[in-house]
């Protein structure tokens, strides 16, 4: 039986206009054993004035590495979320956010297909990801890094797209990060698909999707950034901690994908009630 951490994707603390290192500090004072920074390619301004928590891989990736250990929380993972797609943008990307993750110490890269271009056949975008996944597995393998691929565009809003891009590159490197929330919204069973997938879960992305956000929104999308606090909305985190726990070959970290700091209390205190 595999084991379950509690872990964030540090987009809690993004409408609290602070930085990497606050947000590592606010998830360890929560309780929460992980945290899952952003990365970006480049500079941006409000990253660096300390005003938003996504760290720049120009930067040095001790960085993350310090902070944690100051903190004492681990790396769930990198959220290296870029459209691969596009290989002019995912495959570098892509690259750097593994070298990175490797010297930080993050065991899992998630990314996800990303908006397609809008001339492309679906044809092309299956050879354009196959492209973009073979040279980040070549790149990840040899690191012991893994490429977490999650539902949340267009071809893996259901669970045999999802399959399908799974299915084009065969690597060790490369597994599933669930997305309860996205796979809530598009109009599927979670728990079905979750236990579909749960043999190669590498990451999993706890967003819980209020009643008010189901009723609006279900069936008419294929994801959303972040969902409201676990407990206040329609996900069963009970099941959802049974099932990864009796079918994972692996220790799996809950990341929770919320929207403020209150939020991320709320969360941790509902699923730590729940182990």
């Amino acid at each position: 039986m595999s084991k379950v951490y509690f872990g964030i994707n540090l987009e809690f603390v993004r409408h609290a206009d602070k930085s990497f290192e606050w947000g590592v500090a606010k998830a360890a004072e929560l309780g929460y054993t992980h945290v899952e920074p952003m990365v970006h390619l480049g500079r941006e301004l409000l990253s660096e004035a300390g005003y938003f928590h996504s760290v720049s891989m120009w930067d040095d990736p001790l960085r993350i590495k310090r902070a944690c250990e100051q903190h004492k929380v681990r790396l769930s993972g990198l959220s290296g979320h870029t459209p691969i797609t596009k290989p002019d943008i995912g495959v570098e990307y892509l690259k750097q956010a593994i070298r990175f993750a490797a010297e930080c110490g993050a065991p899992v890269v998630n990314s996800d297909e990303g908006p397609k271009q809008k001339w492309t056949t679906e044809e092309e975008d299956f050879v354009l990801m196959r492209y973009t996944l073979m040279e980040a597995a070549k790149v990840a393998e040899p690191r012991g890094i893994l490429i977490g691929l999650e539902c949340h565009q267009q071809y893996s809003k259901h669970p045999e797209g999802l399959d399908r891009i799974y299915k084009l590159v065969k690597s060790p490197a490369i597994g599933i990060n669930f997305d309860t929330g996205n796979a809530f919204l598009c109009g599927h069973d979670p728990y079905k698909w979750l236990k579909r997938v749960v043999k190669r879960l590498v990451h999993l992305h706890a967003k819980d999707i209020s009643v008010e956000h189901g009723e609006a929104e279900r069936g008419k999308v294929t994801g959303t950034p972040v969902g409201c606090a676990c407990g206040d909305g329609v996900i069963d985190w009970g099941k959802v901690i049974e099932i990864v726990r009796a079918g994972c070959p692996r220790d799996i970290v809950l990341s929770v994908e919320c929207g403020t700091i209150e939020q991320a209390a709320r969360s941790i205190e509902h699923l730590s009630s729940l182990v």
